[in-house]
């Protein structure tokens, strides 16, 4: 067995670390967190790990909680999914993700997996995981926060949460031990437990990296590993967060906007110029009357990766062009999404479009920063040497001009900037031999992890397979996205062992439309093919949105 700690190779069978914890017997029993009517039920169990795998008898052990959905059919193995983060919950995961792929579900076993430190999913008041403690006092009381103000006091204010979440994670005792080595070990010990000689893999966005870098560091117990909307995974994982700037503009600019023309042309204008003025002039209403921080309005439109994100932000922007003008905004929207908007409005905030406020909104988006869930910022800092916040402020000099969206914000924002721990282990690359189980997913207007990301990883890494989804606007492809192009492929390669070795798929159509429009972007367009509007799918929305909420810029 080969353990990597630090740069050093240990090759003993008699120090192998799993041989203390490989004789536990799991018990598998009711899991702690409701299931869906429209998900398969899940089996859990808990799995006994230690605090650190580099000294397993030293420590207190953990316990990490997974579920378990049975093949309904002949067994190929076990699929282990993740919805990435860092941070994700994926025990209920398993038994949505079977009930959307019944056919893959006929032949894998759905593992799902709470990841250590994110404490039991169902059971949180008694495992909370890992939480950060930050006083009220090192926060920011200001509601007004615009990162377009440089001046050295609004930069001060902006840089309060970061330095203080940073400095209150690491106070934590089990931070250093919440990093994607650690857990890709507790995923081996797992697999070891199941009695599986493969491990297959299913994972999304953070969820790549951390299943690249287990089939890096356990090659031999790799087993077929699909990669959706993927970071550079032989890169560095912090470049994901800092190209959020980047790949949200782009989206926002030559997707969102656009779009809001083609519905809201009444109220936004009729060209995506005229939209930004509007939004412009939607963002300087809403500060002055106190609603919402500049802020707080620039972020509901970074990182909209799932429709019901995407809806937010045009509930949002429309409701303030309304409010500024005076107008029923509900009145002025084409009929498709206006139905989609009072369906959303409903389930989210109680009451019909027609009654929907911005204060209403805005009352919604308030978070509380005094517990924080410290996974995010354990992995996000701890699995690779950080930069400093000099470089961060930098960062935010020379993105703010060119995606103002965001870039202003970010790098003031990156509680990385103030980490000093250095990381405890290295995190090794894709060996070559591995290529060949690998297939990557991307969708080429992905906020959240670029298509760029993807394609990079798959440039350093010989051998590895990419599905690119033209025109794709979301996070999060395989099975959440509608997509039949691209469900199929994976399939294939999951039930057939045939593997595309380069391929596209359209995208859908974005929500209210029944067609795709073109952009132009990183996906070479390969004849016209078109997609169906997807079926509604009340669960598949439900799994997209909690992959988007896993993997925002500053989630924990």
């Amino acid at each position: 067995m080969l353990v990597l700690t630090g740069t050093t190779a240990v090759a003993h069978a008699a120090d192998d670390p799993f041989d203390t914890y490989d004789d536990q017997q799991l018990t598998w029993g009711a899991c702690p967190f409701d299931t869906p009517e429209d998900a398969r039920p899940a089996q859990c169990a808990l799995v006994t790990v230690p605090r650190d795998w580099a000294a397993p008898t030293s420590g207190v052990d953990l316990k990490i909680q997974i579920s378990r959905v049975e093949a309904t059919g002949e067994r190929l193995g076990a699929l282990l999914v993740n919805p990435g983060g860092p941070g994700g919950q994926g025990s209920s995961l398993a038994g949505a993700l079977a009930a959307l792929q019944p056919a893959v579900s006929e032949r894998y076993a759905f593992i799902g997996m709470d990841p250590r430190g994110t404490g039991r999913e169902g059971a949180q008041a008694e495992d909370p995981g890992l939480v950060c403690e930050i006083p009220n006092g090192r926060l920011s009381t200001r509601q007004d926060l615009d990162a377009r103000d440089r001046s050295a006091d609004s930069i001060a204010e902006h840089q309060k949460a970061p330095r203080a979440i940073a400095e209150a994670c690491q106070s934590e005792a089990l931070t250093p031990y919440i990093t994607t080595w650690q857990t890709a070990h507790d995923m081996e010990l797992i697999r070891r437990l199941l009695g599986e000689t493969r491990l297959n893999y299913l994972g999304y966005s953070y969820g790549t990296w951390l299943g690249a870098k287990y089939a890096s560091l356990f090659p031999d117990s790799a087993g077929k590993v699909v990669l959706d909307s993927s970071v550079n995974w032989q890169g560095r994982l912090q470049a994901a967060f800092e190209a959020f700037p980047v790949i949200g503009q782009r989206q926002f600019d030559d997707v969102f906007l656009p779009w809001m023309t083609r519905h809201f042309a009444d109220l936004v204008g009729a060209t995506p110029a005229q939209a930004k003025q509007t939004w412009e002039q939607a963002r300087a209403y809403l500060k002055a009357e106190r609603v919402l921080a500049p802020d707080a309005f620039d972020g509901v439109f970074v990182g909209m990766g799932s429709e019901l994100r995407w809806v937010l932000g045009a509930a949002l922007f429309a409701l303030a062009v309304g409010e500024m003008r005076g107008q029923a905004p509900e009145a002025a929207v084409a009929a498709g999404v206006r139905a989609e908007l009072d369906a959303w409005s409903r389930a989210e905030h109680g009451v019909p479009l027609a009654q929907l406020t911005t204060r209403r909104i805005a009352a919604a988006l308030e978070e509380d920063y005094t517990r924080l869930a410290g996974t995010r910022v354990a992995v996000a800092c701890g699995d690779q040497p950080t930069r400093s916040a000099a470089w961060y402020r930098s960062l935010s000099d020379r993105q703010g001009p060119r995606y103002p969206l965001f870039g202003w914000a970010y790098g003031l924002s990156e509680f990385c900037g103030f980490w000093s721990d250095a990381p405890r282990q290295a995190l090794p690359d894709l060996p070559a031999r591995v290529a060949g189980k690998v297939l990557v997913v991307q969708g080429e207007f992905d906020p959240q992890t670029g298509y760029e990301q993807a394609g990079a990883a798959v440039r350093a890494a010989p051998g590895v397979s990419m599905v690119s989804v033209d025109d794709s606007a979301f996070h999060g492809q395989y099975a959440v996205g509608g997509n039949p192009c691209v469900d199929g492929m994976v399939n294939v390669f999951l039930l057939h062992n045939s593997r595309p070795s380069s391929a596209t798929c359209p995208g859908v159509p974005l929500p209210g439309e029944d067609e795709v429009h073109p952009v132009a972007g990183p996906v070479e367009r390969r004849g016209a093919a078109r997609q169906a509007v997807p079926p509604a799918s009340p669960l598949r929305d439900r799994v997209q949105e909690r992959i988007t909420e896993s993997n925002s810029a500053d989630a924990a």
